[in-house]
């Protein structure tokens, strides 16, 4: 019996999607919001985009701003967070010599946005390695501070790691290097809507997330966040009729990112109904989503461990409403697959029913020794029977193994 919420999305029923985190899903009454949006532009186009939209996005970036706990004016929409990450890098005007410190769990995009930037100025991508199993958030601090010296430009964290599921304690982080004088980019591509967010309580440089995966908005939905003295320097990636607007009334932070070009802002503009979705699905609203999503991932990943025959990976505080379990060794004989979608395990899971993240770790093992990760996800329309269903389909797997 699938859930009680599972109703709201146009998912699959054959299906158990346990892989929310990838690319998210929007329920309906968010799609059906984004849809009057796009009527109403396609009736005028003109007027839309050139007298109604400015507003509207204004009205969208206050409800955003009120939920992730920023100031409006300090952010700019854009379609995901790889977006932002190449907005800041392309910003940052390193100089040879100067180091950019990265986690080893980082989002692969990310890692290769800032590791073009530095190589084209003649700097050095510094990576700082996280044990998983194994990670702590004391362990997260001092493996980054570790790596931080007198060149460090720019520190990149994940709020929420991508392959590995962890919520790492970035604001303690980012404290201690805002005190060494040195810039953070925070990658929070999974913490709107899954995490309770503070974005000015984090206090980074700069902080993006998606607004598509656990905000429940449509695809091509994110933010970036840039600190209010950093502003001057942060340019879009497409230039645009902003750079040379004579208008004083707003922010040049405001008047170049708000306008790139024609695209379609449906996404960004139906922002507001995705947030307005989450309040009204179950009691609590959004501390409840969040809380459910939690107990499930404890569920998921307790009974993914047993199945699987491996201890857990991870302390109950470094998981927000994913898990992630690496699989038994034995698995790991062969060439890594290129991708979760050509792994064998993926599909022999996808066979029985059950979409579900299998990554390779350490990322990127050139030959070196390394293990699949299964990565189980928990939105409202998961239940426990889906978990069930996993951990007896994993349980089949290595018994025939």
């Amino acid at each position: 019996m699938p859930s009680e919420f599972a109703a709201h999305w146009t998912l699959d029923p054959g299906v158990a999607f346990l892989n929310h985190g990838s690319f998210g899903a929007t329920p309906r009454p968010v799609l059906e919001a984004q849809s009057e949006w796009r009527a109403r532009m396609e009736r005028e186009p003109v007027a839309f985009f050139a007298r109604d939209l400015e507003p509207a996005l204004d009205e969208a970036r206050a409800g955003l701003g009120a939920f992730v706990g920023a100031n409006p004016d300090d952010l700019a929409f854009v379609a995901n967070a790889t977006t932002a990450i190449n907005i800041v890098a392309r910003s940052l005007r390193l100089q040879p010599g100067d180091e950019v410190v990265v986690l080893d769990h980082a989002y692969g995009a990310a890692r290769n946005t800032l590791a073009d930037a530095a190589a084209e100025a003649g700097a050095r991508l510094v990576t700082a390695s996280l044990p998983f199993p194994g990670a702590t958030p004391r362990a997260a601090r001092e493996t980054v501070l570790a790596k931080v010296t007198d060149r460090t430009r720019l520190v990149l964290l994940d709020h929420v790691t991508s392959s590995t599921a962890l919520v790492l304690p970035v604001a303690e982080i980012v404290a201690e290097l805002e005190a060494r004088g040195i810039e953070t980019l925070v990658d929070g591509a999974h913490a709107p809507g899954m995490i309770d967010l503070d974005v000015e309580a984090v206090g980074a440089a700069y902080y993006t997330g998606n607004a598509h995966k656990w905000l429940f908005a449509p695809k091509g939905s994110a933010f970036l966040h840039v600190r209010r003295d950093l502003q001057e320097r942060v340019r879009p990636i497409v230039i645009s009729h902003g750079a040379t607007s004579p208008r004083t009334d707003r922010s040049r932070f405001r008047l170049e990112h708000d306008w790139t070009g024609t695209l379609d802002p449906t996404p960004w503009l139906s922002v507001p109904a995705a947030i307005e979705f989450g309040a009204r699905l179950m009691p609590g609203g959004w501390d409840g989503i969040r809380a459910r999503g939690h107990e499930l991932a404890l569920v998921a990943r307790d009974l993914v461990c047993d199945a699987a025959g491996e201890p857990p990976s991870e302390p109950d505080d470094m998981i927000g409403a994913m898990a992630a379990v690496p699989l038994p060794l034995g698995t790991t004989d062969e060439t890594p697959p290129a991708s979760t979608y050509e792994d064998p395990v993926h599909a022999a899971l996808l066979s029985a029913g059950l979409q579900v993240a299998v990554s390779q770790w350490p990322q990127r093992p050139d030959g070196a020794p390394w293990r699949r990760v299964l990565r189980v996800s928990t939105p409202p329309y998961v239940d426990r029977a889906d978990l069930e269903r996993l951990a007896s389909a994993l349980a089949s797997l290595y018994t025939t193994v």
